[in-house]
């Protein structure tokens, strides 16, 4: 019988990234793919979509492509979000599975929240810092404001997989959690441990706060200047989902005024230009972009694939990729990662 014909077009990822010598082996053993990293061919790859099994990657796929492409069961996006290169409602109505790998990253990114957060508490990097040009602070003179992440009140702003990733790393530290999600029914965030709560309650009664809400058109700066105010003062932010979800102009006023300290791992423009004004400010923890890239991470994603395209294949639903949510994938705002 013919091996179910899969075609790999990972671009703006990499083969050798996502994919170790002995997964992509496994992929190649159960099916038959076309790698158009190693040779590029787009009239190929539209000529083939017609009687493929399954695309990976995130070629723009509309409703003319998928209305030919009578074969295809799953679009698997390896770059980690569900963009608008699809027409999604075109591949629902034809069955087509379209799943994301954004759950690769949850662990590698709630580990690093939690190290951003330890960070701000206590001055780390900053003290590093200060101590390499020749400061001779010590002890007291360095942790005046100095807090401690245990029975802390922490808020998630946002608490899908990367939020409950977090709060599981919490544990240890006994804190009192609320959760803004309004996605999600109260009783579900209850059942977790958690508190719910809107928006101005988390901000208000949180001197840790943790963002991991998506972009969507409606949580575009949902963190404004009215609601960063409501933060405690000394309160720590930190910014680890998207971009657009903060004002950041308010924000660098806010940091500036010591009112907050902040950790930051997503920025409006990316690389970070080298006039940005948070690069001067002691109170900030600065990051590029970096805590979900990790080779683990990076190579969960391959096994992901392997694991769920096995089980299409068997006529079962996948089990380990992200499924789009036909009510909320047109919702997303969200940008590739350079």
């Amino acid at each position: 019988m013919a091996r179910p014909v899969v075609l790999f077009k990972p671009t703006p990822q990499f083969r050798d990234r996502i994919f170790t010598e002995e997964t992509f082996a496994r992929l190649n053993a159960n099916f038959e793919v076309i790698d158009y990293e190693a040779h590029p061919d787009d009239e190929d790859f539209a000529r083939r979509l017609r009687d493929a099994f399954a695309v990976v990657g995130q070629p723009d796929l509309d409703s003319n492509a998928l209305r030919d492409a009578t074969a295809l069961r799953a679009i698997i996006n390896v770059e980690g979000n569900f963009f608008p290169n699809v027409d999604y409602p075109a591949a629902f109505a034809r069955g087509i599975r379209v799943l994301g790998c954004g759950t690769a990253y949850s662990q590698a990114v709630a580990e690093y929240s939690l190290a951003l957060a330890l960070d701000i508490a206590r001055g780390i990097t900053r003290e590093d810092r200060a101590t390499r040009s020749g400061s001779d602070g010590m002890v007291s003179a360095t942790t005046s404001d100095s807090i401690l992440l245990r029975r802390a009140k922490v808020g998630l702003i946002g608490y899908g997989n990367l939020g409950r990733s977090l709060h599981a790393l919490l544990a240890p530290f006994n804190t009192e959690v609320r959760v803004f999600d309004p996605w999600l029914p109260s009783s579900v965030i209850v059942d977790t441990g958690a508190l719910p709560a809107s928006l101005e309650q988390t901000l208000a009664e949180s001197n840790f706060v943790f963002v991991f809400a998506t972009a969507t058109a409606e949580s575009e700066h949902l963190l404004s200047a009215e609601k960063l105010d409501l933060l405690p003062v000394g309160a720590r932010l930190i910014l680890v989902s998207r971009a657009a979800v903060v004002d950041y102009v308010a924000l660098l006023e806010r940091v500036r005024d010591n009112k907050l300290h902040a950790a930051i791992d997503v920025w409006p423009i990316e690389p970070i230009p080298i006039d940005n004004e948070f690069l001067e400010l002691p109170n900030v923890v600065i990051s590029a972009h970096r805590a979900g890239g990790i080779p683990e991470a990076f190579h969960s994603i391959g096994e992901m694939v392997c694991d769920d395209l096995e089980l299409i294949s068997q006529g079962l639903p996948p089990a380990r990729l992200q499924v789009a949510a036909p009510e909320l994938v047109g919702r997303y705002r969200n940008k590739p990662v350079e």
